[in-house]
């Protein structure tokens, strides 16, 4: 279905802070965790852009890809097939020092007032739906409506994986998505052993309903994986104690980024876990 929301679209390619004027949700809430966010990866050495120059994300992606370090962009998230605009989605990309691109995370927006994911699923996934063949059993599609964000394009370079930035970088997203956009729901697919690993719960997501299932492809038996925009918004006031700079007696006792509560439940955050939009399901 066609977004019909006005929204402010920042100039492509910003500094996160500066790309995001927040007009919906809780506005003090999603300023700090934005601002905290981006002083977390700084930390790491990692600067946030926030971008919808959609083809170079598919160039990055391909150019990975022929290297084994991620999985090709599947139709929803690949400006080839769908018509991806500023309106409708977004990217952000993490830069290291020397100006490489080691982390992305894109979501897309949905206006599903009327309808639901349990109808939209097919569209979704293909691009279009031309009747392929999607079965949709999970409960919670048929609740998930009004207007949507689904975590798309997902990665982290092999060489900054184990950083935890799975577990920052979709969270940023979705503040920067609540922000721009009146979000009911979000929402990504994960695999079921990843579920069981609790990559699912490392993204944020406070829930998950058994299954979609695209057959004819190798996405089967995917779990969805979804938060209400108040689960959301609970989510990132619990995490911010986590990434808030840390204050001089803090740093002295060695606290911050790699406490040991961001290392729960990250048992693998390589490139098969989370579907997020890519075929790598992350």
């Amino acid at each position: 279905m066609p977004l019909d929301i006005p929204n402010i679209v920042p100039e492509n390619n910003l500094r996160l802070p500066d790309a995001i004027t927040i007009t919906h949700g809780p506005r003090r809430l999603l300023a700090r965790f934005v601002l905290e966010g981006d002083k977390a990866a700084r930390r790491m050495g990692i600067h946030l852009r926030v971008r919808h120059d959609f083809d170079e994300l598919l160039a990055l992606n391909r150019y990975e890809a022929a290297r084994g370090n991620w999985y090709p962009i599947v139709d929803m998230f690949n400006p080839e097939q769908v018509a991806l605009t500023p309106e409708n989605a977004f990217w952000i990309s993490g830069e290291n020092a020397a100006g490489e691109i080691v982390v992305t995370w894109g979501a897309r927006i949905f206006d599903w007032t009327g309808t639901d994911l349990a109808e939209q699923a097919c569209a979704m996934f293909y691009g279009e739906d031309r009747g392929q063949p999607c079965l949709v059993t999970a409960e919670a599609a048929k609740r998930i409506s009004g207007v949507v964000v689904c975590g798309v394009a997902s990665w982290v370079h092999p060489d900054y994986r184990r950083q935890h930035l799975s577990r920052l970088i979709p969270r940023i997203g979705k503040a920067y998505a609540c922000g721009r956009w009146p979000i009911d729901w979000s929402f990504c697919y994960v695999t079921r052993k990843h579920v069981q690993q609790g990559l699912a719960a490392s993204y944020g997501q406070q829930n998950v309903s058994y299954s979609v299932s695209y057959p004819g492809t190798p996405w089967l038996d995917i779990v969805l994986a979804y938060s209400t925009a108040a689960e959301v918004y609970e989510d990132m006031t619990s995490f911010l104690a986590e990434i808030s700079e840390p204050s001089p007696i803090q740093r002295t006792a060695g606290a911050g980024l790699s406490t040991t509560s961001l290392e729960h439940m990250v048992t693998n955050i390589s490139s098969d876990g989370v579907f997020q939009g890519s075929n790598s399901l992350s």
